[in-house]
């Protein structure tokens, strides 16, 4: 079975094992509802654009990291033993990839749409806004998959994603707020050309490295 089939089979695979259980999808747009909930019982409303941007991507930063932790932290030995059997790595960490950045912009379109339903405020460009969420969980995906990875190797897996995440978040979200907060204003979509690019850029060393990195960790 080449590349493209073996990814196409892992994909599938992912969507009918969580149709089956929706407990890790529940969960996530619970944790989103709640949070977006206790933030309105907390502010009622929020006037100042940069507090509004800067909550939704708190908002989504750990919602992603409630989403993405399972993808291989979770993976019992027995199943990393099958997958072994039947595929390679570089398909592997593809379709971990590819299904967590289709969960992330789910639930990146629900999370906004329910965010601005409870707290009004006027976008300057929506679309553009809408492509910087979108961006933005294509980054958190790719970035918490491979993390996810490298930790699923050590014992306390979860700490040890908090710790190698951090240098690799934070230059990624002044990034998306700074982006986001372009497209609140209204200005020219031209003034972000800098950000799209470095946001483009992040993802594709992201991917390139987790393909050249995770089949060494996957011989383990």
């Amino acid at each position: 079975m080449d590349l493209f089939n073996q990814v196409k089979f892992l994909i599938r695979k992912e969507i009918m094992l969580e149709w089956r259980s929706k407990y890790a999808l529940n969960g996530i747009l619970l944790y989103v509802v709640s949070t977006v909930f206790v933030c309105y019982l907390a502010f009622r409303e929020i006037s100042s654009p940069p507090t509004w941007n800067a909550l939704f991507w708190i908002i989504m930063l750990f919602a992603s990291v409630n989403a993405i932790t399972k993808s291989f932290i979770q993976e019992s030995r027995g199943r990393q033993l099958y997958y072994y059997t039947i595929t390679g790595p570089q398909a592997i960490i593809i379709s971990k990839i590819i299904y967590n950045i289709l969960l992330m912009l789910m639930l990146s379109v629900i999370a906004l749409g329910f965010y601005t339903l409870v707290f009004k405020n006027p976008l300057g460009d929506p679309l553009f806004y809408m492509l910087s969420v979108l961006l933005g969980s294509i980054s958190f995906a790719s970035v918490f998959t491979m993390i996810s990875g490298i930790a699923s190797k050590a014992s306390n897996g979860g700490g040890l994603m908090a710790i190698l995440s951090f240098p690799v978040i934070i230059p990624l979200l002044v990034v998306l707020i700074k982006l986001s907060k372009n497209a609140m204003d209204g200005l020219d979509r031209s003034v972000s050309y800098d950000e799209i690019g470095v946001l483009l850029a992040i993802n594709v060393i992201v991917i390139t490295t987790s393909l050249l990195l995770f089949p060494y960790l996957w011989r383990d």
